[in-house]
């Protein structure tokens, strides 16, 4: 409104004098007084629309970025150039700066890793989708929510009431079960502190991130068991050992107890070189790569050599079970795979003599290959023993998993077989499985890909 009286006070002067120019003997004069005012009002109306147009952009409007060619003439005009390239350069600085807080946030959204930012009253500003799930939060509808009160754990809760920035506690995860267990380590870290946080009783903002650590401590777990289990096997037969060499040392025996005991120690040095030479086997697996599809074997060959070697070890533990080998195919032809021939044939081997060790007399382990109708091989091996109940069958590939220990080391095997067997197919891009019941028998079969069984 002061603009606007302004103004017309000007102009009102302006036509003043134009008249008193006009009526006067002393026109030149008047003349160029008139001109004069007639530039100063010009230019007073420039200033004062350049001032309105500031008044209302720093009321908040955007009155500046609407006008995108210069309205204004002389030291006016120069200057409303010049603040229009300030804009400018202003508009594009803060978009710039918007684009790298975008990409800031997808990259923490996109991390495996999750990350809470916490208010000084540990209220929840913002979290990635990783966090979320990790303790159980919603992006959204948490925001401003103390995070105490979303994540019910005694021992997070303790640890944020102690505030011990940068160390680390473990906790269950939202998703977190007695079957499916997981494990979320946090950390604690301060940031945004005040510049002299000794007088203040308030402080700062903190950084709150959390990562599943499930495989790492599941890792943990299997090497600690690796490592016990692979003494306690150890240890049985060299304790066994030793005993019959100390009995061998002190007491007088006569030739057919020696060659006994002598037996004995025989059969716990082959076992202990089983053992070894199951673990070289695995170690080997493990560090190499996929084999090539170059070579390959027949089928018909390996089912030969896991034959014989079966009808072998059938009367070595004096079982009269029924042993059923069987080939189906679709067509003529002969097959075969592609890979390497030994660990095929120990995959079959450990497979088969696994079911020939746990089925009781009288009992019948059936072998079948069979090619499916999509291309794919697979090799199965059914049996009528005791079966396995459903809460082992997950963990029968592990390295020294034994459902009963006392049979299974009865029954001669190290506690290796099936997991070199998983290692093998998984090595030639195939897939074991096992089925069970308890009282009627189990079903050992795995899979290859269709790129590796081919005709010959």
């Amino acid at each position: 409104m002061l603009t606007r009286i302004t103004t017309f006070i000007i102009a009102c002067f302006v036509l003043l004098m134009l008249t008193l120019a006009l009526f006067s003997s002393n026109s030149w004069f008047f003349g160029v007084l008139a001109g004069a005012l007639l530039w100063l009002a010009w230019d007073a109306w420039h200033g004062l629309r350049l001032n309105g147009l500031l008044q209302a952009a720093q009321l908040g409007t955007d009155a500046l970025s609407q006008w995108k060619m210069p309205i204004f003439s002389g030291q006016w005009g120069e200057a409303w150039e010049r603040m229009q390239r300030l804009l400018r350069d202003k508009d594009r600085a803060l978009a710039a700066e918007r684009n790298r807080h975008a990409a800031f946030l997808q990259a923490i959204q996109n991390s495996p890793n999750g990350v809470v930012l916490l208010d000084k009253e540990r209220r929840i500003e913002w979290c990635n989708q990783t966090a979320a799930q990790h303790l159980g939060l919603d992006a959204q509808r948490d925001i401003a929510q103390h995070i105490g009160n979303l994540v019910r754990d005694p021992a997070f809760t303790a640890y944020l009431q102690a505030a011990k920035a940068g160390e680390e506690i473990v906790v269950s995860g939202a998703l977190h079960s007695l079957h499916r267990p997981v494990r979320i380590s946090v950390q604690l870290h301060a940031y945004a502190q005040p510049a002299d946080a000794s007088h203040s009783n308030s402080g700062g903002g903190a950084l709150l991130l959390s990562r599943d650590v499930t495989a790492v401590e599941q890792t943990d777990a299997m090497r600690r068991d690796f490592v016990a289990n692979v003494s306690h096997e150890i240890r049985t037969p060299l304790t066994v050992l030793s005993g019959f060499v100390e009995t061998l040392q002190t007491l007088p025996l006569d030739a057919a107890q020696r060659s006994r005991y002598l037996g004995l120690m025989a059969q716990q040095s082959q076992r202990m070189q089983d053992l070894v030479s199951d673990l070289l086997t695995l170690s080997k697996l493990e560090g190499s790569p996929m084999p090539n599809v170059d070579r390959g074997v027949t089928v018909h060959a390996l089912l030969s050599r896991v034959e014989a070697d079966s009808r072998v070890l059938l009367g070595l533990l004096e079982n009269p079970q029924r042993l059923r080998f069987e080939e189906v195919y679709e067509g003529d032809g002969i097959y075969q795979i592609l890979g390497v021939e030994s660990e095929l044939l120990s995959a079959m081997q450990n497979l088969v003599s696994n079911a020939l060790r746990y089925t009781p007399p009288l009992g019948v382990v059936q072998v079948r290959w069979q090619l499916l109708p999509d291309g794919r091989g697979q090799f199965t091996v059914t049996d009528t023993g005791p079966g396995i109940a459903p809460e082992h069958i997950a963990r029968l590939t592990e390295r020294f998993y034994r459902v009963d220990r006392s049979r299974s080391r009865e029954s001669g095997g190290t506690g290796l077989g099936l997991s070199i067997v998983k290692h093998v197919v998984q090595r030639h891009g195939g897939e074991l499985h096992i089925e069970s019941t308890v009282g009627q028998g189990s079903s050992f079969w795995f899979t290859l890909p269709a790129a590796r069984v081919t005709l010959v």
